[in-house]
């Protein structure tokens, strides 16, 4: 028995992209009913504005990886030889993606089944008698694809930092010239992969530069994109709410009608410091939020709740104390610190790797002389005090008496053998500190970041830091935590009343 046989409407409508998209796939919505896939707003916007490759920063639940999905399975129906990937964070959240595109698939017309048969069908891939097919993964090396997807990409940049960097190095380079690629996620905290290329792609939009084909178009969409959110009742808007609305009006020219307030005074309730996170107005504010795991994340938020991190640049007639994490061949750390009316500020932060002692006294001394400033006393940890080759005699000197033919005292800090108290001794100091944001935007970024490692295998958090571009930072915020004194001669010195210029 042959084919169906196809009337030339029917070939005129497959022939066209955008009626396949709203007439031809059936999905699960949100409830569990079987309905049939229809663009929604957000993903018109999103096909319009399609580049090859595309970084999609959203709120949950718009819908885009369905129409990923579906993208993807349209592309391998309607192509010959087309090689499509999709990537996820666990093995079984991938196998759950395909398992969504056979859904589709199964759901066809009988012509098109009939005319693009199954193949090859397991829990990792999907091969069509055409030769195009949908492989599935953590990570995907082999072959050349004209089609990846990689789902919640700030999550696997934020928990599994190797497992980002082997997409990195892997999937991305597995994609042909000129082919299709979409990076979406939530935000997950100001560092990794995924920000990154959301920053350098932000940076071209707002510059308005013509994007090459090895350039990320930048996508964003707010929860306020999406006509569902809104709630049928009133709901208790709170000063903070109303704070919170009248500058997104004010600042953004985002005006917010009565029920999309009252939706997201009702959801900030459940999400609690989520929210910027999960549903995010502005691309801003999606990286606010701390990322999961993050030691001082109720902390960070607070403060910046607070507006303790901003502008607190140098103010000169206050000495400036330092505070240090020496890195073996590795990355050292410098918080600069003015006590201000009884407020720790941190004025200046700078870290370098590969570079000797004298590289960081040069930066300081040309940090002083701008200023004009003079310094307090600098405190670094234990190792100060090991010994290290010099290259002018060749003898073993240790980094404190180095330091000290200089011009620069240190005094040493004992480290803390338990650092979850040196951790707790953080969050307990953090409440009565300022930030320069200006001068200390690097360092803010570790403390923001620095986390929890995480646990593959039984996918929770483990009890101990990850070691990684974070932690000396943090390190050497915990010589001013467990070291730093008040000098006993200190006298109040007022807050000035305007801001300094330097």
């Amino acid at each position: 028995m042959g084919a169906p046989a196809l009337s030339e409407q029917l070939v005129e409508q497959w022939a066209d992209r955008s009626w396949r998209l709203n007439n031809l796939y059936y999905i699960q919505d949100k409830l569990g009913e079987v309905v049939l896939f229809r663009l929604n707003d957000a993903q018109k916007t999103l096909l319009k504005d399609l580049h090859f490759l595309n970084i999609i920063l959203k709120a949950r639940q718009m819908g885009f990886s369905t129409f990923i999905l579906i993208l993807a399975l349209d592309c391998c129906l309607f192509n010959s030889n087309f090689a499509a990937g999709l990537v996820a964070d666990t093995i079984d959240n991938a196998k759950g993606l395909l398992k969504r595109i056979k859904f589709a698939y199964e759901r066809l017309p009988v012509e098109i089944k009939a005319a693009v048969p199954i193949k090859t069908d397991n829990a990792y891939e999907v091969e069509l008698c055409n030769g195009s097919g949908i492989e599935v993964g953590v990570s995907l090396r082999s072959g050349t694809k004209n089609f990846i997807h990689v789902s919640e990409y700030g999550k696997i940049c934020a928990k599994a930092p190797d497992k980002a960097k082997e997409i990195k190095s892997g999937t991305l380079n597995t994609i042909a010239s000129r082919q299709l690629v979409f990076i979406e996620s939530t935000a997950e905290g100001r560092a990794g992969d995924f920000y990154d290329k959301t920053q350098q792609a932000r940076g071209m939009a707002d510059a308005k530069r013509v994007l090459g084909d090895l350039d990320y178009r930048f996508h964003f969409f707010a929860w306020w994109r999406d006509p569902t959110y809104q709630a049928t009742s009133e709901h208790l808007i709170t000063e903070e709410d109303e704070k919170y609305f009248d500058g997104l009006l004010t600042e953004e020219g985002i005006r917010l009608t009565d029920p999309q307030k009252w939706w997201y005074a009702a959801k900030k309730v459940e999400q609690g410091d989520d929210m910027w996170k999960e549903y995010p107005s502005t691309p801003d504010e999606a990286f606010k939020a701390a990322r999961d795991g993050a030691y001082f994340a109720k902390e960070m938020r607070a403060l910046r709740q607070r507006e303790k991190i901003g502008a607190f640049p140098f103010v000169p007639g206050i000495a400036v104390d330092t505070f240090w994490d020496f890195g073996l061949g590795d990355t050292q750390t410098i918080w600069l610190h003015q006590l201000v009316a009884g407020e720790n500020r941190f004025v200046g932060y700078f870290e370098d790797s590969g570079m000797g002692l004298g590289h960081y006294f040069n930066w300081l001394e040309k940090w002083r002389a701008a200023r004009n400033a003079t310094w307090g006393q600098h405190y670094a940890p234990h190792d100060v005090d090991h010994r290290r080759q010099t290259t002018t005699s060749g003898q073993a000197e240790t980094i404190k008496t180095m330091a000290s033919g200089l011009g620069y005292t240190f005094e040493t800090v004992e480290r803390n053998p338990d650092k979850v108290n040196s951790v707790q001794g953080i969050r307990t100091k953090l409440p009565g500190c300022a930030f320069d944001e200006a001068g200390c935007s690097k360092g803010i970024i570790h403390l923001e970041n620095y986390s929890r490692d995480w646990d593959e295998k039984l996918g929770v958090w483990r009890n101990h830091p990850r070691h990684d571009e974070h932690s000396h930072g943090a390190d050497a915020f915990m010589v001013f935590s467990d070291g730093y004194k008040v000098p006993s001669t200190m006298t109040s010195v007022p807050e000035p009343e305007e801001d300094w210029v330097v």
